[in-house]
């Protein structure tokens, strides 16, 4: 019977059926899902509708941005630069609000309590970078007194924790995971001062501990207030001291990981680097580091910026190396690149199936990835396990994500392509930046900047460099953020807002919820490394006229 062709025949087309069956009963699961999860965000989208903030505007001086970072490079550069030195003299201006933060961390290391910092994604990072750089300055008996934590814990880093920071319980949780108690500070920082998670924190250290917690952020509190009644409750809470680093819209629009984290590491960091010292020092610094913005231009990254977007046009990949006393900074900048502009974050060693990034970090002096983790932070790395909520904060997903010298070998074996070296060292001789780059070389000298600004100086190059890179690789279109990762309410109400923004231009109206929905929709099967929103531009331009 079973040599009858008749019958293979009937049996294929039968097995081809229920293939089909299961494909349709896949695809309706998907669909009811992200119907689910849609209804689930109109339901709160109103405390996450934020197009209104400061924080989340176009930047003016960078309307033309995606088109100077590919024919006018040296105008680019210089735009951005404009707008970080206007940054930091935005700060100068907001210094007599941080002298009590001043006193606060001084009074608090004095009498053995610890300063806790926390942040949730690029907040969060800047938070884990303060302390790593403080370790690195203070080998001693304060070394362990600042104590950094973001939304999901260390493994953040690398790659946001999907949905972590929606939720202000657990930053409560995390927070009293790390033993906060009555003698101890915590200085919290939401770029946006919108951050369910900072907010959460933020609040449970107004409880347990006998200093009352500093919340610092960059938008107005009018605006704030009436934008989200989360913000609202905390500005207006008695036990929390506020302090607004207001600086305007980001060089690229809704970045925060630009001027308002900047700045924000900065006030935190200047206060944690001169606690003991004079605020005249504190202020002396600052005024330090503007005049090293006005006078040296970043034109110096033209060369790097081509080489790099060269490099990713022809399928090639990328080295970042640098020592521990740099690797903070350059590991910040590189994964904060993946939720910005829709790239694959670094490969964890332990997938069986690796989407690869198109750069990673190296610490080629470090055996194996524990040790390259120790020397990146200064200290063993901060993860948990809350089996309830998701397996991937713990300590073997951290390990996985492995920047020591075996990564040239593993990624050579599943990429089989070529990886160039973009070597950054610090120079201490000299107090100086060296960068290298497939014969590309640059020594940046710092002058008499202390090593806390040197970090931003480090920074603000590298934002402005990766952001140009993208540019020019069209991951952005004029300033907007088009390829933003919708990974949570924030970043869905984003990718929104651009989609029904970009459709405006086109003569196309849409109504906020239709969006919504197409657009957990098209999260659902669209591949992480594609542009969500124009997905979402692409589906509703096709039909002429509006919809409602």
């Amino acid at each position: 019977m079973n040599g009858d062709p008749l019958c293979s025949k009937l049996q294929r087309i039968e097995e081809s059926q229920r293939s089909a069956q299961r494909i349709d009963f896949t695809v309706m699961a998907l669909e009811q899902r992200a119907h689910t999860l849609a209804l689930e965000f109109l339901k709160v989208s109103s405390q996450f509708r934020l197009g209104e903030l400061p924080t989340e505007m176009p930047h003016l001086k960078t309307i033309n941005l995606s088109e100077d970072a590919k024919f006018n490079l040296n105008v680019a550069i210089q735009n951005i630069q404009s707008i970080d030195l206007d940054a930091f003299k935005q700060l100068q201006n907001y210094l007599p609000k941080l002298e009590s933060l001043k006193k606060d961390i001084r009074q608090t290391l004095t009498s053995g309590g610890r300063v806790f910092l926390c942040g949730c994604g690029a907040t969060g990072r800047l938070s884990l970078a303060l302390e790593t750089i403080w370790r690195y300055q203070h080998r001693d008996v304060f070394s362990d007194r600042i104590v950094s934590f973001m939304a999901g814990g260390d493994v953040a880093l690398i790659q946001s924790i999907e949905k972590f920071e929606d939720f202000p319980e657990y930053g409560e949780r995390q927070l009293k995971d790390l033993g906060f108690d009555k003698n101890d500070l915590l200085v919290s920082c939401s770029e946006g001062g919108e951050t369910p998670f900072v907010i959460g924190a933020t609040v449970a250290a107004s409880r347990i501990s006998e200093r009352a917690p500093y919340f610092l952020y960059c938008n107005p509190d009018d605006i704030l207030s009436r934008t989200a009644e989360r913000s609202k409750r905390i500005i207006e809470d008695p036990l929390i001291r506020k302090i607004n680093l207001t600086v305007g819209p980001m060089a690229l629009t809704g970045s925060t990981r630009m001027q308002a984290t900047t700045i924000l590491m900065y006030a935190v960091g200047l206060c944690l680097w001169f606690y003991d010292a004079h605020f005249a020092d504190l202020k002396n610094e600052l005024q330090r580091v503007i005049d090293f913005l006005e006078k040296n231009n970043f034109d110096f990254l033209k060369p790097f910026i081509e080489t790099e977007s060269e490099l990713y046009s022809n399928n090639e990949y990328l080295f970042y190396e640098a020592d521990g006393d740099l690797g903070i900074s350059i590991l910040t900048d590189t994964t904060e690149r993946s939720p910005t502009f829709s790239l694959y974050p670094f490969e964890n060693q332990n997938d069986k199936i690796k989407n690869p990034s198109l750069s990673y970090l190296l610490f080629s002096r470090e055996p194996d990835s524990a040790s390259a983790w120790e020397k990146l932070l200064g200290r063993k790395p901060r993860t948990f396990h809350w089996r309830e909520v998701t397996d991937e904060t713990n300590y073997d997903r951290l390990v996985g994500f492995d920047f020591s010298r075996k990564i040239e070998q593993l990624r050579l074996k599943y990429l089989k392509a070529a990886h160039a070296h973009f070597k950054i060292q610090f120079e201490a001789k000299t107090n100086s930046f060296l960068f290298q780059l497939k014969g590309v070389t640059h020594s940046l000298y710092l002058k008499d900047l202390n090593f806390l600004s040197a970090h931003l100086i480090l920074k603000i190059c590298l934002n402005n460099l990766s952001t140009l890179v993208m540019g020019r690789l069209g991951r952005y279109e004029s300033n907007l953020m088009t390829w933003v990762r919708a990974s949570n309410n924030k970043l869905v109400d984003r990718a929104v807002r651009y989609a029904a923004l970009m459709l405006e231009r086109k003569g196309v109206v849409v109504s906020y919820e239709d969006l919504v929905f197409a657009c957990f929709r098209n999260a659902e099967k669209l591949p992480k490394d594609q542009s969500l929103v124009l997905s979402l531009v692409g589906e509703f331009a096709k039909v002429p006229g509006s919809f409602s």
